[in-house]
C-alpha cells in the first residue's frame, strides 16, 4: 500500500454491490467487475467532498474473488471475511493518512472507525 499523501479509500465490494437489487446475486463475479470499472474514474476525480487523486482499494470475497486490478483500482481478494481484510487495511494505514471506508455495514463501521477511518455509504460510489 502506498503512502504518497493520497487518501486511502477502501470499498466494501459485497456491501456496495448488495446495496442495489439489480440481480447481482446471479453473477457475483460479474457484479464485482462492473463495480471495479465504475470505481476507476474516482481514482483521479475523487469522491463527493473528497478531492482526487485517491488510492482506491476494492475488497471482494466469496464468488467475487479473483477479480483483477485495473488502472486506478487495486482489487484485494479476501481469503476469508471481507470485513476482516478491510479492518486490517484500515488498521495498517499510516496514522497521519486519511482513510475512508465505503460501506453501510454498522459493525464494520465501528471496527474501522476505531482505527481512525471515516466511513461513507454505498451511494457515494453507486447512485
Amino acid at each position: 500500500m502506498s503512502d504518497d499523501g493520497r487518501t486511502l479509500v477502501i470499498v466494501d465490494g459485497a456491501n456496495v454491490v448488495g446495496s442495489v437489487p439489480d440481480g447481482w446475486w446471479r453473477d457475483r463475479h460479474g457484479a464485482a467487475v462492473h463495480l471495479r470499472d465504475a470505481l476507476a474514474p474516482y481514482a483521479t476525480a475523487g469522491l463527493p467532498g473528497l478531492p482526487g487523486p485517491v488510492e482506491l482499494v476494492l475488497v471482494v470475497e466469496g464468488a467475487a474473488r479473483g477479480v483483477a486490478s485495473v488502472a486506478g483500482v487495486r482489487v484485494e481478494s479476501a481469503p476469508g471475511s471481507g470485513d476482516d481484510l478491510i479492518a486490517g487495511l484500515a488498521a495498517g494505514s499510516a496514522p497521519d493518512r486519511d482513510c475512508v471506508v465505503v460501506t453501510a455495514d454498522r459493525g464494520l463501521r465501528r471496527r474501522v472507525e476505531a482505527y481512525g477511518a471515516r466511513c461513507v455509504g454505498p451511494r457515494t460510489v453507486r447512485p
